[in-house]
């Protein structure tokens, strides 16, 4: 007696056959899912296998007809349940889905065809359906609203919108989802009252609507949230009094209510929550209330933050809370005196600036160990100043201590004035500055801050060709093998309140909490940067690596497995580091065509078994019917395909661009022998070819069954054939004949701008030289953003994409990612970017484009950034774990901008070096409203070449060489070598390198 399959193995075969289904435009199985390949090839003999067809007719009747079977036999009712279906429709009717990251949700069942963000139950349950348990919709550019519907989904745990473009109400509907466990609809737009329904959710765990425009109350109904953990409300508009109600919260341990407009005293009650942690009100108007002295009761508070809350009366005595990390009650109108009682030895942070706080600094702020930061400025204190702050501590090399006690009234120190190297003491506006008796004040009593917080990464000596960047493959910094080149993740990740001021000490305790929390060892991760935002909140981007002697890149459950990690917040509490946010999970390079929703489900033995035996039992009665609609269909699947191939020819034909044949481009490369080749990129190979006229060009050939490079294809030809500048690459035709994709361009002889930086020619370019190709690079730029019709921006610029002619004048290629720039919505309005899934390169990639995914012309104008700063030092983007914007960002902090810059370069004027620097800089500021527009930067270029003398800024073909020579530099009083303390006088142009117009293979 056969054995009945698991109801959970039916539905595992059932997806299998409805993905089958719709994969489908033939019933060529061979080409589909190797289950039911074998179904069909396990019972058909070897005469019976086609070469084209995969099987032969008669075998795919066979196994058609077993599939058919399987569906109306064995899996007739187990569907996503009807209503949710419904539901999940109208969800999408509401929502405008610019990227089309839904288009498969108007196509087969939600669970069952795997539509993007939507994870289902693995079990029927007894109404005889599947539900659907997550909606993960993070960051895909949707805009339009929330739909009412979204309540009608009765088993979700997991509703994620967070970081879109949403804008109207939250549903109220949503209160009915019983199941709901984390409601995230941070970093939107949404608007209105948070409503009551919200509080009928009693096994909600995390609530985060921040980053909002909510107006209205928290709803008093919120006290019904049992279970809520995170309650992140803020950066909204808020308004009212903080209910009291909230201490009936026994499970709450984050309270982020600040940015808001809130008013009326601060409830007394709050203290009675047994597992606050943080308390975080900042910038609301509490009334002129006093803070209430039962807030030094709390047991567990690890961060007690009201700045600027419009608060009066004296500071509480906090020593009682014993884990208190992190004290701010800066910007309110507290007076009195400090307390005299000792805060938790853990304390980083004690910032009590701009109140009318008076007497003495006591002992009770001395010797505490772990102290970061100390800000006392802008009171009314008088007295001495205790040496016992910093002294008697024992600082790592990278703690830090600042002191800043700028106006007050301190008239003394006693102690010792001798510090530590890492402490900073501000004194300005106090008596003690203009004390005579008291010596060595005045290099305190100035305005220096101290310095900025940097990581340094550890360094490696691994040649540059052994990893393709291009590819989004890099060294791994820490690696314990040398040189081990690999494909990291890329991840926007944000501490929304942490516990400190100074990042540096914390930095290994909080690789050991991610890398232990996602089951990684610690050379696998390298934090690439840093910053510190409003609040205070860290935000910073990370890379995970694959780990050692396995494989170059993460598998597909691997990187599904660390997803899941952090979007369902399986991270452990942490006192220090606090609530954490996902800001962008980018999949580049080898992982970019991952599908979270496509992983396999497994069928079991005897689910299989009764497949096969069903299937064949019930083919061979019908066979013969079958083969002949099977037969039908295949004809018409060939004439509708002859029909598309031959729509797609007539599709591209162009005016301006010549259609060539294959047979001609084969001729023009010897066939493309690799003797011809000259270049390759992740399109596919670039071959030097020579026509029938004797026209010399460059072909750009597509790998066979490259997806990205089809699409690549169609932008370039559209966009090149209606572009023409003397600064970017002439289209001149293209062929798509026997299954080929090939670009015809003109061919720039002299290769490009990364081969002359890294030395792979005989010659060196010297600075006037490199100023002249930024400028040709940033005119063909600004053509494109502002003559283009429509504008471009190109999202791709790089060293590598710049050519240099026969004259060493510069052309922009390569415009297979390039996007088009907005045009006028219906109302007339202008989008400020595009939405787009980022593409580029690592190291030219804006950060803001790589967070938000939306490009502008600033992401070009970052890029370009990059390049200058190319020239400037000859230096990769990123090489041996060095980030070029940081380390040139360093040295010119540091005084040393001319240590870095290329020898090759030759001798240049120090005033325009300076002026360039400057502006690279600028171009490649972290917020892209701080950057130059593109026409800045071609302005700002064109003034620093007219600071050169006039024969140092001719360039035609004639003096080519002397550009490379230097034998056209006229002397200059400030002309500098790289040496920083060389002679800046009467640096004659012999100085320079010499050499003539260099002989090199082209690329």
């Amino acid at each position: 007696m056969m054995t009945m399959p698991s109801n959970k193995s039916f539905i595992q075969a059932r997806k299998v056959y409805v993905q089958f289904v719709h994969a489908h435009d033939s019933y060529t199985v061979s080409q589909h899912n190797p289950i039911f390949y074998w179904i069909c090839v396990s019972f058909a003999p070897p005469q019976e296998k086609d070469r084209d067809l995969g099987l032969s007719f008669g075998c795919q009747a066979i196994c058609f007809t077993g599939l058919f079977l399987m569906n109306h036999i064995c899996f007739s009712a187990q569907t996503t349940d009807p209503q949710e279906a419904s539901a999940l429709r109208a969800i999408k009717n509401s929502l405008v889905d610019s990227m089309n990251h839904l288009r498969n949700w108007n196509k087969g069942d939600p669970c069952m065809s795997n539509w993007t963000g939507v994870l289902c139950f693995d079990t029927v349950e007894t109404d005889g359906h599947l539900h659907v348990r997550e909606l993960q919709l993070l960051s895909m550019n949707l805009s339009g609203n929330l739909a009412p519907e979204l309540g009608q989904l009765s088993r979700l745990r997991i509703l994620d919108f967070m970081w879109n473009d949403l804008t109207g109400t939250i549903p109220k509907e949503i209160g009915n989802i019983s199941s709901l466990i984390f409601l995230l609809l941070n970093g939107n737009k949404l608007s209105g009252s948070l409503p009551d329904e919200l509080g009928y959710l009693s096994n909600l765990n995390r609530l985060q609507v921040d980053e909002n425009n909510i107006t209205g109350t928290i709803p008093k109904s919120f006290a019904n949230l049992s279970r809520v953990r995170h309650l992140h409300l803020n950066n909204n508009s808020i308004g009212g009094q903080i209910p009291s109600e909230l201490s009936k919260l026994s499970t709450l341990i984050h309270l982020l209510v600040d940015n808001n407009n809130l008013s009326g005293n601060l409830p007394p009650e709050l203290s009675e929550l047994p597992q606050l942690c943080i308390l975080q009100l900042d910038n609301n108007n509490f009334s002129a209330s006093e803070i209430p002295a039962t807030y030094g009761n709390f047991s567990k508070l690890v961060k007690l933050s009201l700045r600027n809350c419009n608060l009066q009366g004296a500071v509480p005595d906090l020593s009682g809370i014993p884990n208190l990390y992190y004290l701010d009650l800066s910007w309110n109108h507290l007076t009195g005196s400090i307390p005299s009682k000792k805060l938790s030895e853990n304390v980083t942070t004690i910032d009590l600036s701009d109140n009318y706080l008076n007497g003495s600094i006591l002992e009770s702020i001395s010797n505490l160990p772990f102290l970061q930061t100390l800000s006392l400025e802008n009171n009314f204190l008088t007295g001495s100043i205790p040496a016992t702050i910093w002294q008697n501590k024992s600082f790592s090399t990278k703690a830090r201590l600042k002191i800043d006690l700028r106006n007050n009234s301190f008239s003394n120190i006693v102690g010792d004035l001798t510090l530590p190297s890492n402490v900073t003491l501000r004194l300005g506006g106090n008596p003690i500055c203009t004390s005579a008796n008291i010596p060595n004040t005045g290099r305190f009593c100035g305005s220096d801050a101290g310095g900025d917080e940097t990581l340094t990464n550890s360094k490696v000596n691994c040649p540059v060709q052994a990893c393709p960047v291009d590819n989004f493959f890099e060294y791994v910094p820490a690696s314990p093998e040398p040189c081990f080149c690999a494909a990291p993740l890329r991840i926007g990740y944000r501490l929304k309140s942490p516990s400190f001021t100074y990042f540096p000490p914390y930095v290994y305790p909080f690789e050991e909490y991610l890398t232990n929390t996602l089951n990684l060892e610690l050379y696998q991760l390298s934090i690439d940067s840093f910053a510190w935002e409003k609040g205070p909140r860290l935000e910073m981007y990370l890379k995970l690596f694959p780990t050692l002697n396995r494989s170059s890149t993460f598998d597909d459950s691997e990187v599904r497995q660390i997803r899941d990690r952090f979007t369902s917040w399986k991270f452990p509490g942490s006192d220090i580091f606090g609530p954490y946010e996902l800001l962008n999970f980018t999949l580049l390079g080898p992982y970019s065509n991952l599908n979270f929703n496509s992983q396999s489900k497994g069928i079991s033995g005897g689910i299989l078994a009764a497949i096969v035996v069903g299937a064949v039992a019930s083919a061979v009665a019908i066979t013969a019917a079958v083969t002949l609609l099977v037969m039908r269909r295949h004809a018409r699947y060939q004439h509708s395909l002859s029909r598309k191939r031959l729509s797609t020819k007539i599709s591209m034909k162009i005016d301006g661009v010549k259609g060539f044949k294959f047979k001609e481009l084969a001729m023009a490369t010897d066939y493309f022998s690799s003797s011809t080749q000259v270049g390759q990129g992740g399109y596919g190979k670039v071959y030097k070819g020579i026509l029938s006229d004797n026209t010399t060009v460059a072909i750009k050939r597509a790998e066979e069954g490259s997806l990205q490079g089809q699409n690549e294809f169609l932008t370039e030809i559209k966009l090149l054939s209606r572009l023409h500048h003397r600064n970017l690459v002439s289209l001149l035709g293209y062929c798509d004949e026997e299954g080929e994709q090939m670009l015809v361009y003109e061919f720039v002889p002299n290769g490009t701008l990364r081969d002359w930086l890294s030395g792979r020619t005989k010659e060196n370019l010297n600075f006037a030289m490199r100023l002249r190709v930024a400028l040709d690079s940033a005119k063909g730029i600004l053509y494109l953003h502002t003559e283009a019709h429509p504008p471009v921006f190109h999202r791709d610029i790089k060293a590598s994409n710049i050519l240099l002619d026969s004259n060493l004048n510069a052309k922009v290629a390569d415009f297979g990612l390039s996007r088009l720039a907005p045009v006028l919505d219906d109302e007339g309005t202008m989008p400020t970017h595009v939405s787009t899934i980022v593409k580029g390169t690592p190291g030219y990639l804006d950060p803001e484009y790589f967070l938000t995914h939306k490009l502008t012309d600033k992401s070009d104008v970052y890029s370009l950034g990059v390049v200058l700063l190319e020239l400037l030092t000859g230096m990769q983007p990123i090489s041996h774990g060095k980030n070029i914007v940081r380390e040139v960002n360093v040295a010119r902090d540091s005084g040393m901008v001319f240590s870095i810059i290329d020898n090759r370069m030759g001798s240049y004027p120090s005033e325009c070096v300076e002026r360039f620097v400057t502006l690279a800089l600028r171009c490649c500021h972290d917020k892209p409203e701080h950057r130059p527009s593109m026409s800045d930067v071609v302005r700002e270029l064109e003034n620093i070449l007219k600071m050169f003398p006039e024969t140092d800024t001719m360039f035609s073909k004639s003096e080519s060489s002397s550009l490379l020579s230097g034998k056209s530099a006229s002397t200059s009083s400030s002309f500098l070598t790289r040496d920083p303390y060389a002679s800046s006088s009467n640096v004659s142009g012999s100085d320079l390198i010499s050499g003539a117009v260099p002989s090199i293979s082209p690329r």
